[in-house]
């Protein structure tokens, strides 16, 4: 159950709200000629009054022929209870004998979520009353909307209820009146937990409940208005059963999931007694879903369950609408046939297990359109549009699944041809890579299936995907932004599968590089969501991930955050805190974290990797990704020992989950050489390096930015070693990819140009040193302070050319 912090409420110091019975206007019993006894003392103003053991101390609450007293118990033990008693003046035998019945029902049964009746007894002026538990609480509604509980916590709660009232009719107990304010929600042991109270009107169904004369007599109407079953309403008084009680159920469970009753309880009051029965018994409400977007008070609702209204709408279409519906038929044949099945369905359908419950079919509405109209339509038409109605819904189920098989084996006869190349018979013996498969699929992708272009889109994404996993972004781009715009015009911008496209290509843009692209895509992407699937929905919530991981990159660290713990509060409270999305954006707020602080970044990575660990296993993409994040963070924090022993562990998963192309595998393995270059481990630096360079070119990445760092970094390690012949080749390596992606007047040209010209110098080409030195400088490098002291230079301090360029480094551009 999700946890409930206990908030302070509006009362008196040293008062709670207690058991409430509220007086019901429509309530009432035909009394018969009973005489009355001698008119009881009042105790509207009996504080102090004894009743031994029990002092009676203030009244709670009165309802049509009870009162209940807060009281103190003396002895046999010291405490609070509520004492029930007769009301003035209503004590004639049929009172006297309904009372006398519900302390019998309390006392039979023995529940958590039922008050439990402690002792009974005669007043001193020989009228019957009974102690019972002293309830702290309030109504169910009240609770769910004041702590704001999402419906899934409301369901949590509403199953205890069942639960209760399953074990009342076990009992042989029909309680006839359930609603919210018999119903009470109290805290224990800081959780919440629902009190059924008020069993004033109910009815045994295996035993008598009191040796005194009880009858109900028809005419009488027993319940509450917007609670009471379409059978109660008859008014017969008779062949009521437990699913009367499930039809109160099941309107308690539509309030609490949308704050409103199926119909209006103004609206019914209004209206002459017959009519508001013929309502009740004859008109079918309108689904939540349909109730909450009808609402005035929608944005309310939706607040109230920490969501908006078009997620509330979303979170109730389909089941949780099919569910209520059910429990609320006017058929009872039709209703849940017990509040066990009730409580057993809530329970499928948080567990994410099939419902049974379901729509009704067509034929069934056609059927009960008959029975209502039966005298004005004659019963032949009827049923042939019955059949007309049922053949069109099954015409329709029918396309909706061939079009779903026709696209699931285009998908799979396409998967199928492209892998084919793998085969040793068709690649006649060349070794065949995963890029050369995408290569040949995306390039029949473009020629083929032109008329299924909802399965064109599909097969683009799954490969696009591919393509950015082994880091070829720009492929992946192109394939996605295509899938993008077929889902654009065929299914529109609000359509889920539209948005994830719209993502892809976001995530795709920002791997290649493109991050003012990306983060334009994604906004896009984000807004669209939370219009068309609300903030909570799992694919809104991944957009917000993705474009708070660019907003992060281009250093607005504020708005990155914000994103994040915004994420990550409805993830957790949406898909749960173990979910893999609320773990990965947990990742990355720690990443945010440690811009500012490494250690405390580290500190939380730490506390996280268990979870991880324990939910996703060890060899899990995101477990590897954690383990890096925390290797950088010891890193950042100047614990190198700790961050190598972390990037040691996690270097061989990556490679083994992810590939030796991925970024999370060369992001590793670039740090864990330069780890191993600081502490003097060349030869292990060399063989990181090594892998990390022949894998990012396999997959054809010849000017990344890995294999540029990574080619910068061996050529320290090559100098060393002093095997400068080496390190001035991957030196021009790097200098031919910077001229390339930045052009000639560029820093990160300069910084090259500088580089060249300490290898040069060190192996005593001393004119070509000069030259490359004059060209970094020519470049803008400024670094005056590098050239006096760096001992790679020493050579050439003595040379009139050297001082010449110094002083040109000391010009401004």
């Amino acid at each position: 159950m999700t946890r409930v912090t206990r908030q302070p409420c509006d009362r008196q110091p040293g008062r709670g709200t207690a058991i409430r019975y509220e007086p019901l206007k429509w309530r009432a019993w035909r009394l018969s000629d009973d005489t009355t006894r001698q008119e009881p003392a009042r105790f509207d103003d009996a504080r102090g009054t004894e009743i031994p053991p029990y002092r009676l101390l203030e009244k709670l609450g009165e309802g049509g022929m009870g009162e209940v007293w807060l009281a103190e118990q003396t002895e046999p033990v010291r405490r609070r209870v509520a004492i029930k008693l007769i009301k003035s003046g209503m004590d004639t035998k049929l009172v006297i004998a309904r009372f006398e019945a519900e302390r019998q029902a309390l006392a039979m049964m023995d529940h958590p979520t039922i008050a439990k009746v402690f002792d009974a007894g005669e007043t001193p002026r020989g009228l019957p009353f009974f102690a019972m538990e002293y309830v702290v609480g309030e109504p169910i509604t009240t609770y769910c909307d004041r702590v704001m509980l999402p419906n899934e916590a409301r369901l949590q709660l509403f199953r205890q209820v069942c639960d209760g009232v399953q074990h009342a009719h076990q009992k042989g107990i029909i309680h006839r009146d359930l609603k919210p304010s018999n119903v009470l929600v109290s805290i224990e042991n800081d959780r919440p937990l629902p009190k059924i109270i008020d069993f004033g009107v109910a009815k045994a169904t295996a035993q008598r409940l009191t040796d005194k004369t009880l009858f109900t007599e028809i005419g009488v109407l027993i319940g509450t208005p917007g609670y009471i079953s379409p059978e109660q309403a008859q008014m017969s008084g008779l062949d009521i059963d437990t699913r009367a009680d499930v039809y109160a159920l099941g309107v308690m469970l539509y309030e609490l999931l949308t704050g409103v009753l199926p119909f209006d309880p103004k609206a019914l009051r209004a209206q002459p007694i017959d009519q508001m029965l013929r309502q009740i018994r004859e008109v079918d409400p309108p689904r939540p879903s349909t109730r909450v977007s009808m609402a005035g008070e929608s944005i309310e609702a939706a607040q109230r369950r920490q969501t908006d209204p078009a997620r509330l709408v979303s979170l109730l279409k389909g089941e949780l609408d099919w569910i209520a519906m059910k429990a609320i038929e006017k058929d009872r044949t039709r209703r849940y046939a017990s509040a066990s099945e009730l409580q057993a369905d809530i329970e499928r359908y948080l567990t994410d297990q099939p419902v049974l419950a379901g729509p009704p079919s067509a034929a069934y509405r056609a059927r009960k359109f008959i029975r209502r109209h039966r005298f004005g339509v004659s019963a032949a038409t009827l049923g042939v549009a019955a059949l007309v109605v049922f053949g069109a819904t099954m015409a329709i189920q029918a396309k909706r699944i061939a079009t779903e098989r026709d696209r699931a084996e285009a998908v799979s006869d396409f998967l199928k041809q492209m892998f084919a190349g793998a085969n040793p018979i068709e690649a006649q013996g060349k070794t065949v890579t995963a890029r050369d498969l995408l290569d040949k699929g995306a390039a029949r992708i473009d020629k083929e299936l032109t008329g299924q272009p909802l399965v064109r889109a599909q097969l683009m994404v799954t490969m696009g995907q591919a393509y950015r996993v082994m880091g070829l972004c720009a492929e992946a781009s192109r394939l996605l932004q295509s899938a993008k715009d077929i889902r654009l015009e065929n299914l529109g911008a609000d359509d889920p599968d539209t948005l994830i496209s719209m993502s892809e290509l976001g995530l795709a843009q920002w791997c290649a590089g493109n991050t003012p692209e990306a983060e334009a895509t994604m906004r896009r992407a984000f807004d669209e969501g939370k219009k068309a699937l609300g903030p909570d929905h799992d694919t809104t919530l991944h957009a917000a991930h993705i474009l708070g991981g660019i907003v992060r990159e281009q250093g607005r660290l504020d708005e990155a955050e914000a994103l994040y713990q915004d994420a990550l509060k409805r993830s957790t409270q949406t898909l749960g805190a173990n979910h893999t999305l609320s773990l990965a954006i947990s990742i990355d707020l720690a990443n945010v974290v440690s811009d500012r602080s490494p250690k405390e970044a580290a500190t939380l990575m730490q506390s996280l990797l268990p979870r991880l660990r324990e939910t996703v296993g060890e060899n899990d993409p995101l477990y590897v990704v954690a383990l890096a994040s925390s290797a950088s963070f010891l890193w950042g924090a100047g614990d190198n020992s700790r961050a190598t022993a972390i990037a040691e562990d996690a270097v061989p998963r990556a490679r083994l989950v992810l590939g030796d192309s991925s970024e999370a595998a060369s992001n590793l393995m670039q740090m864990l050489a330069t780890l191993y270059f600081g502490q003097g481990r060349y030869e292990n630096a060399e063989a990181l390096l090594t892998t990390l360079l022949n894998g990012r070119e396999r997959a054809g990445r010849l000017d990344d930015r890995w294999i540029v760092d990574a080619k910068g970094l061996l050529s320290r390690v090559y100098s060393r070693q002093r095997r400068y012949a080496e390190s001035e080749r991957l030196r021009l390596d790097v200098l031919a990819a910077n001229r390339r992606a930045y052009g000639e007047n560029n820093a990160t040209v300069g910084a090259a140009l500088y580089n060249l010209a300490c290898i040069t110098a060190l192996q005593g080409k001393r004119n070509e040193a000069l030259d490359w030195l004059q060209q970094a400088v020519t470049h803008g490098f400024r670094d005056v302070d590098s050239l006096l002291k760096d001992t790679d230079l020493t050579s050439l301090r003595n040379d009139a050319r050297f001082e010449a360029i110094v002083a040109q480094a000391r010009t401004p551009k």
